[in-house]
């Protein structure tokens, strides 16, 4: 098979092997996904993205705790049979067990046993070629699973069987669109957003019918002629000016609205592209029955610097001054931590301060927009550094939210800086559009610099840093779990560990050496009053690239972490 490849600091485009659906043996006993379920989930199930709609990535489950988190053992393994970065949570449904991974696959697995089900594997094109060969899990409604591919499809599987129900074609993958999120499930409506931002597309959040595939609706992130906010565009170039909205949104049940996360303008440097540009670096508020933008918030305006800010923001009710506030609370790409208001007509700025060091904001005014240093901000035809790096103060994994102790724990990375000569060149549909040449992008940590990774413990309501623990050696590149145990769970490092931190204080609780890097999201689940924890142990993408360009070539620490993905899954030694 004829494989394409393309290296930028460690990024590797694949294709995937020729596969079928496959069946091994039906779920016989099927518990059906209803809206009620999704807005108010059992403590023993993890459905969600991040569990529940509000994006908390908090588990209620206590049995696994910081009295006897040290006796948490493995007790089931699964290999998936493929490298690159396995990015899914593992989603529990009354033990039933659903694991995507690269190259289009779902296993269905027994939750208590790691016994397999059946296992979906998709024929991808031989000439399919992404930035993030990965996919971040399936939505689940009624007996059906959802699927979003990386050739630009959605597809609708039988729970119990793996079988194909509908394939509904997005759009076309030969002009980098692509989709790597799990759907997010709404009212019978399957709601995704695409991938593709550094192949000059117009990004853009779509909705289907869960029944039979059919479009629903489709509001695009960057506004057409007529619509408002087209004016913060100049001429075309809202045409293909990014603004991809690739990772999953979460939602306010009771204004119905989803909170959405919009990714950086196309190409890099802001000079290619004049005006604010929205709704680029953005978070959007959306009407799940029309697709219509209800309110926004733009993070930065006329973004330069690659910082998407596509993770959605945690809703989160928040005592501050006196009164609760309807917060949206997202530790930025931009290395602001924001605190935003949100209401059934507006999202108000309430507060953002810096949770790692940067050179490129003097400050944020009163409406919430950044002041941007001009010194730092990348131009055509003269190089320009900047801190954070184009990866910024945290990528895509999430943070979480305790609701026992109030703190917000963010998976940040500090010290890491870059730079890069802006250049304005043609569109060619499908190839990349970054703005600079790959070989010109430089990377480097600031002098003196005595780690890099940070696992943070913020008091949103105060903007107060409770706790930090730092990872001298390594990136943090992992999303993280809170559980009512007051335990943090996060994977992330080049060392290959899976970690225990207690979330009040941010002592090291437990590790486990696991077969290879953890970029994926834990979670925690529970079957016949047992309490499991599961992750996907599989390095690559992101976390494998930022290691060549920063960790290994820049700093000179050697880290050979191996692919292959393996679900772990841990419960206390009896």
């Amino acid at each position: 098979m004829a494989r394409k490849q393309w290296l930028l600091s460690g990024f590797v485009a694949f294709t995937c092997l020729a596969s079928t659906a496959a069946v091994s043996g039906p779920i016989e006993n099927y518990t059906p996904v209803t809206a009620q379920r999704l807005e108010n989930p059992e403590p023993s199930n993890w459905m969600l993205y991040r569990r529940t709609y509000d994006g908390q990535g908090y588990s209620p489950l206590d049995q696994i705790n910081t009295s006897n988190v040290k006796s948490l053992t493995p007790v089931w393994t699964f290999a998936t049979g493929v490298v690159e970065g396995h990015q899914a949570p593992p989603i529990v449904n009354n033990g039933a067990m659903f694991v995507t991974t690269p190259m289009g696959q779902v296993i269905a697995l027994n939750a208590k046993t790691g016994d397999e089900y059946w296992r979906y594997k998709r024929q991808l094109p031989d000439d399919l070629f992404q930035l993030h060969p990965t996919n971040r899990g399936v939505g689940l409604w009624e007996d059906k699973l959802y699927l979003a591919t990386t050739d630009d499809h959605v597809v609708a599987l039988d729970a119990k069987t793996g079988k194909v129900l509908w394939d509904t074609k997005v759009q076309d993958y030969r002009k980098g669109q692509y989709l790597t999120l799990m759907p997010l499930i709404v009212d019978g409506k399957v709601i995704v957003g695409g991938s593709g931002g550094e192949f000059g597309v117009r990004g853009y959040i779509v909705a289907y019918d869960a029944k039979d595939g059919k479009e629903l609706w489709r509001t695009y992130t960057i506004p057409g002629e007529g619509e408002p906010g087209h004016d913060t565009w100049q001429g075309d170039d809202w045409k293909n000016g990014g603004g991809s909205a690739w990772m999953t949104g979460n939602y306010d049940k009771e204004t119905k609205t989803i909170y959405w996360g919009v990714g950086n303008a196309a190409p890099w440097p802001g000079e290619t592209h004049p005006g604010d540009n929205l709704y680029t670096a953005s978070v959007l508020a959306l009407d799940p029955g029309t697709g219509k933008i209800k309110a926004y918030h733009q993070y930065h305006q006329n973004d330069s610097w690659d910082w998407d800010e596509v993770e959605a923001p945690m809703l989160i009710d928040l005592q501050r001054n006196g009164r609760t506030i309807k917060s949206l609370v997202h530790p930025g790409r931009d290395a602001i931590f924001w605190v935003l208001e949100r209401t059934p007509t507006k999202i108000n700025y309430v507060a953002g301060w810096p949770f790692v060091y940067t050179d490129v904001w003097k400050g944020i005014d009163e409406t919430g927009k950044p002041i941007v240093d001009p010194a730092h901000k990348p131009v055509i035809g003269k190089r320009v550094e900047f801190c954070p790096s184009l990866w910024g103060g945290k990528d895509w994994p999430s943070a979480a939210y305790s609701q026992k102790t109030g703190l917000v724990y963010v998976p940040a990375n500090e010290n890491f800086c870059g730079g890069f000569t802006g250049e304005k060149v043609p569109l060619k549909p499908g190839e990349l559009w970054l703005g600079t040449k790959p070989e010109d992008i430089g990377l480097k940590t600031r002098p003196g610099a005595d780690h890099f990774g940070e696992l943070q413990a913020w008091d949103p309501a105060t903007g107060k840093k409770v706790w930090q623990h730092n990872f001298p050696k390594s990136q943090l590149f992992g999303s993280v779990t809170a559980t009512a145990g007051d335990l943090i769970f996060v994977g992330g490092t080049n060392d290959r560990n899976f970690r225990a931190f207690h979330a009040k204080t941010g002592e090291l609780l437990w590790e486990q050496k696991t077969n290879s890097g953890i970029v994926g999201m834990p979670v925690s689940y529970e079957i016949d009053g047992t309490q499991y924890i599961a992750i996907q142990s599989g390095w690559g993408v992101d976390a494998q690239r930022i290691q060549d360009a920063l960790v290994t070539n820049n700093i000179g620490i050697e880290a050979n972490v191996p692919q292959g993905g393996v679900i772990w899954v841990f419960a206390l030694k009896k």
